[in-house]
């Protein structure tokens, strides 16, 4: 419907009415919540588990390269400072890394913890597909402008997916590096 007005006010009075007397933006984003918020998703860095061990909800430990992996990835951070809210799976290894970048009192939310890999079926992954969209769908709802989400691999794809990024068949070849950001829209 907004965009049905712009149409209007525009065919009406022209742009220099738009430009001079309307304060699009804020108007559109008060009347109609229509707002963009960035959210910087930041996988934990490299674990110290065996090759082809999947650890999922374990709270394994971080590798004994975690300084050096978490002071990259604080430095990467920077280029996406400020943060209104950050957020952070409550395991370990992100709650770590989230505390290395300087927010040791990230809010924790059990919704953007990894997957449970109880289960070889499909049905884990579409169950925390639901769990992080449910996350989004709060996390859309509030004020901020710009989060940060230290989180794992399978919920940065879930993220992705959800904001039309990947498409759910691509999903296992877009698994972002340990430590690594990945910007999306909501």
């Amino acid at each position: 419907i907004g965009s049905l007005i712009m149409v209007y006010i525009y065919a009406g009075y022209g742009i220099d009415f738009l430009t001079k007397y309307v304060s699009v933006p804020f108007y559109f984003h008060k009347t109609f919540n229509l707002k963009v918020m960035e959210v910087i998703l930041i996988r934990h860095t490299s674990v110290d588990v065996p090759p082809g061990v999947c650890y999922g909800q374990t709270d394994v430990p971080l590798k004994p390269t975690f300084e050096q992996e978490a002071a990259i990835t604080q430095e990467n951070l920077k280029n996406y400072l400020p943060f209104d809210h950050v957020y952070t799976s409550p395991l370990t290894r992100c709650v770590r890394l989230a505390s290395y970048c300087g927010y040791p009192d990230a809010e924790r939310d059990k919704r953007i913890m990894e997957i449970n890999f109880g289960s070889w079926e499909m049905k884990p992954f579409a169950m925390q597909y639901q769990r992080v969209s449910r996350f989004l769908d709060e996390l859309k709802a509030k004020p901020y402008q710009r989060v940060a989400i230290f989180a794992h691999g399978g919920v940065l794809i879930c993220a992705q997916i959800y904001a039309g990024v990947i498409k759910p068949e691509e999903a296992f070849d877009a698994l972002t590096p340990y430590g690594g950001i990945i910007r999306i829209t909501l």
